[in-house]
C-alpha cells in the first residue's frame, strides 16, 4: 500500500527554517516514499516571507513539481462548513488554516504542521514530523 501524501503547512516550512533546517530537503527525502502536495495559501504564506530572490525561486521550483491542490467552489463550501461548525462550538480558527485543512483532507494527506489550530478540525490527520 502506498504511503499517504503529505501537505506541509506554512508553520512546518518556517519552523524548520528557523531551526536551521532545509524544509525542501526534508520534503525531497519524504518524496521517495510518498507524494508531496502544496496549495496556493501555503505558497503565498511562505513565499511572501522569503527575502532572498534566489531562495524564493528555489522554493517556487519545488512547489511547481508538487501536487497542487486546487481551490474550487466545492473546497470553499467545505471551508465554509468547517468554519461554521467550529464557530458554533466556540472555536475560532483563521480562514487560511481552514483552507489548508480542507486541501489536505481533499487528497487524504497528512498535514505536517506545528500550528495548534489544526487540532480542532475533525477528520484531519496531522504530524510534526514524518515517521518513515
Amino acid at each position: 500500500m502506498a504511503a499517504r501524501p503529505v501537505l506541509a503547512d506554512s508553520s512546518y516550512y518556517l519552523g524548520l527554517m528557523r531551526a536551521g533546517r532545509d524544509p525542501l530537503r526534508a520534503l525531497a527525502l519524504a518524496a521517495a516514499a510518498r507524494d508531496i502536495a502544496v496549495c496556493g495559501v501555503i505558497r503565498c504564506e511562505v513565499g511572501r516571507g522569503l527575502r532572498d530572490s534566489v531562495l524564493r525561486q528555489r522554493f517556487q521550483n519545488s512547489w511547481d513539481v508538487m501536487i497542487n491542490v486546487p481551490t474550487d467552489h466545492r473546497l470553499w463550501s467545505d471551508v465554509e462548513q468547517i468554519l461554521w461548525d467550529l464557530d458554533r462550538k466556540g472555536v475560532v480558527i483563521p480562514l487560511t488554516d481552514a483552507v489548508i485543512a480542507c486541501c489536505a483532507m481533499r487528497i487524504r494527506a497528512i498535514l505536517l504542521t506545528y500550528d495548534h489550530h489544526f487540532e480542532h478540525i475533525p477528520g484531519l490527520q496531522t504530524a510534526r514530523e514524518l515517521q518513515e
